[in-house]
């Protein structure tokens, strides 16, 4: 076997890494060998929010200055006892009618994704075959609006969607972004959800014009905060929380409490900064899966 090759058993799976020197984030210098760690270590939190969703990769074959590829279908050689599942694809680029989506259910599966340098994960907001059991509310910020100004947005839909008994739990995207995600019943379409968010994204923006912006036009942005209301589009995927992402530093999509939400609408620190792999090992060692009531299910939305 090649040197830069290692064969390792994982839950009775056997599996060959490579290049774990390989250095994907440059600037940060960190390896492939400690994004499979990162993976490994954040297993038991991530998974349970991967299992049963057709997962979506980033893949950055050559680190995440070198480029990059989406990929849905299960790639070539891929191992047998990877789960796959069959899906429709609608508005698939290449024109199929149907992917065989990986679903990342169990460890080996993650180490294999990681090996191939799947640094991002992205999830649609439904199980495979069900409806919807997450509402996803995007915050983006146009500059020179910064996270601060998302942490504020945030706490008004959290205060609004609680007048209609919806709870959420708020999470960085990993880059300049935030997402509140919120549990629901699961019984009801992914339109129907659409439209609930477009609604109280619009009523925010009613009242307060300054800061909110419920348009889709990115004219309409800079110095505001955008609600992104049709990312629970049944073909729309959000990045998990816990998935790396393609930034300077190995950043991760990082679960918050409400009282660092509130600290950054302030403008403290450390709430407004991304938070990195390791710190994000030491925050879940210390606080658990702050998102871990999302898996508990939630009410129905009003219809209106």
């Amino acid at each position: 076997m090649p040197a830069d090759r290692l064969k390792v058993d994982v839950e009775g799976r056997s599996l060959e890494l490579s290049n774990l020197d390989k250095v994907l984030y440059p600037k940060a210098g960190f390896t492939k060998g400690e994004v499979i760690d990162y993976y490994t270590r954040i297993a038991p939190v991530l998974l349970p929010h991967l299992q049963d969703r057709a997962l979506t990769r980033i893949r950055f074959p050559n680190g995440v200055d070198g480029g990059s590829f989406f990929e849905k279908n299960a790639p070539a050689a891929t191992p047998a006892w990877v789960r796959t599942e069959n899906l429709p694809a609608p508005g698939s680029s290449k024109g199929r009618e149907t992917i065989d989506y990986v679903v990342a259910d169990d460890l080996p599966t993650l180490v294999w994704l990681a090996n191939l340098a799947a640094l991002e994960l992205h999830t649609p907001q439904w199980k495979i075959g069900e409806h919807p059991d997450m509402m996803v509310v995007d915050l983006d910020p146009g500059a020179p609006a910064t996270l601060k100004q998302c942490c504020q947005v945030a706490l008004l839909m959290r205060d609004r969607l609680a007048e209609d008994g919806i709870d959420s739990y708020p999470k960085t995207s990993g880059k300049k972004g935030m997402q509140l995600c919120c549990p629901i019943a699961g019984t009801q379409d992914a339109d129907l959800v659409s439209d609930y968010a477009k609604r109280i994204a619009q009523e925010l923006e009613k009242a307060h014009p300054k800061l909110i912006v419920s348009k889709m036009a990115k004219n309409l942005r800079p110095g505001k905060v955008f609600i992104d209301w049709s990312q629970n589009n049944a073909a729309k995927t959000t990045v998990a929380p816990y998935s790396l992402r393609a930034q300077d530093v190995p950043s991760v999509s990082t679960p918050l409490t409400w009282d660092e939400v509130e600290a950054g609408a302030a403008g403290k620190r450390p709430s407004t900064k991304p938070y990195t792999a390791p710190e994000v090992l030491k925050r879940v060692e210390k606080q658990g899966d702050l998102l871990a009531p999302l898996l508990d299910g939630g009410p129905e939305l009003p219809a209106r």
